[in-house]
């Protein structure tokens, strides 16, 4: 039996595990979700998301990170994660806001604009639906109101915040153009964690939905350039490509990350404590409203917490030296127990998980 990745080819997550497996030259079947299957996903892992692996023992898991971090464990040739201490944790930083602090323009590029929404809605019941019993147009339009509904308009974005929410990804293509013209990866000349994270929303979404992927070929092409790069990336071909010993360029993203994601990862991390399901938060002067209380998003606070937390001596050291340089350390440590009661028994990437908040799913 062959390790078998369990997606869909226009999600957002499935995309970065696919680009992942590729680099690593670790072979895959490819298994198309459809409704049945992903009830059985359910059954073997806990949540209905995307994707999930499946090894060759019969065991399932789900969520990227902590796969990739299994598979670097099993599979250590070819490495994505840096030597230096700093540049790990700034790999693990940036990775988890690429993919988090993306997630709500991602949507909303996709399913705001009535072109991707259209174009979209057909590829998706045509890949995941095809078996489903009902008229295409039916289906299609399910598909629009169902995401446009759950990860557009209840995740915060109204006429309101709209303009923000896209710049949120304009800033970070100029951020993305300006790195790559210096180098071909995000922290240096070999792919790390970091260019996975970001992968996610820029391949599956960014670089190919129709409005998104435009502005990208427009404003910044050498982005566009960097993910077809990376898809094609083979870890082999890296073997002798030395990693660096700090990060240099990243500095306007890691402003980001201080300024508006941690910021906001300390709000929910707040409202989640304070048992509330919705909250309000105020992201860089601009005022949301009932965006969803992110239970694994406390989580993901609570990982890079400790992430420096189980550091000691010079490492622990130059780890937080680091993160200090960029304004990253206090709001990292704000809150000194996130608390956040999600993966309790430490089972990640392994079944056993208990999903509060809302199946990734794109």
């Amino acid at each position: 039996m062959s390790l078998k990745l369990h997606g869909l080819r226009i999600s957002y997550y499935t995309g970065k595990m696919e680009a992942y497996l590729r680099y690593k030259e670790i072979p895959f079947e490819f298994v198309t979700l459809n409704p049945d299957r992903m009830r059985r996903l359910r059954r073997e892992t806990g949540a209905a998301q995307m994707p999930s692996v499946e090894l060759p023992d019969g065991r399932f898991m789900t969520d990227t990170t902590p796969m990739i971090e299994w598979f670097e464990a099993a599979h250590p040739q070819h490495p994505v994660l840096p030597d230096a201490p700093a540049m790990r944790m700034l790999a693990y930083l940036l990775e988890d806001y690429a993919e988090e602090w993306l997630w709500r323009p991602a949507m909303h590029y996709r399913w705001s604009y009535a072109v991707d929404r259209a174009h979209l809605g057909r590829l998706i019941v045509d890949e995941m639906l095809a078996d489903v019993s009902r008229p295409a147009f039916l289906k299609r339009a399910f598909i629009r109101r169902r995401q446009l509904g759950e990860y557009v308009r209840k995740d915060g974005v109204d006429p309101n915040t709209r303009a923000h929410v896209e710049s949120i990804y304009l800033r970070i293509l100029d951020r993305l153009e300006a790195i790559f013209a210096e180098r071909p990866y995000v922290l240096g000349d070999r792919p790390s964690l970091a260019d996975f994270g970001f992968f996610a929303s820029m391949f599956r979404h960014f670089s190919q939905d129709p409005t998104a992927s435009a502005i990208m070929r427009e404003r910044a092409p050498g982005v566009f350039e960097w993910q077809a790069r990376l898809w094609n990336a083979r870890g082999s071909a890296f073997a002798t490509v030395p990693w660096g010993a700090e990060a240099t360029g990243v500095e306007a993203l890691l402003a980001d990350v201080a300024m508006a994601y941690l910021p906001y990862l300390n709000a929910n991390a707040r409202a989640w404590q304070a048992g509330q399901s919705r909250f309000d938060p105020c992201i860089e002067g601009v005022q949301y409203r009932a965006v969803p209380v992110s239970q694994y998003r406390v989580w993901c606070l609570e990982q890079l917490q400790g992430r420096v937390r189980a550091l000691e001596g010079v490492a622990r050291t130059e780890v937080e030296a680091a993160l200090d340089q960029h304004a990253c350390l206090a709001p990292l440590l704000e809150i000194e127990t996130p608390a956040s009661r999600y993966d309790e028994g430490a089972d990640a990437p392994f079944r056993g998980r208990k999903v509060h908040y809302q199946n990734r799913r794109d």
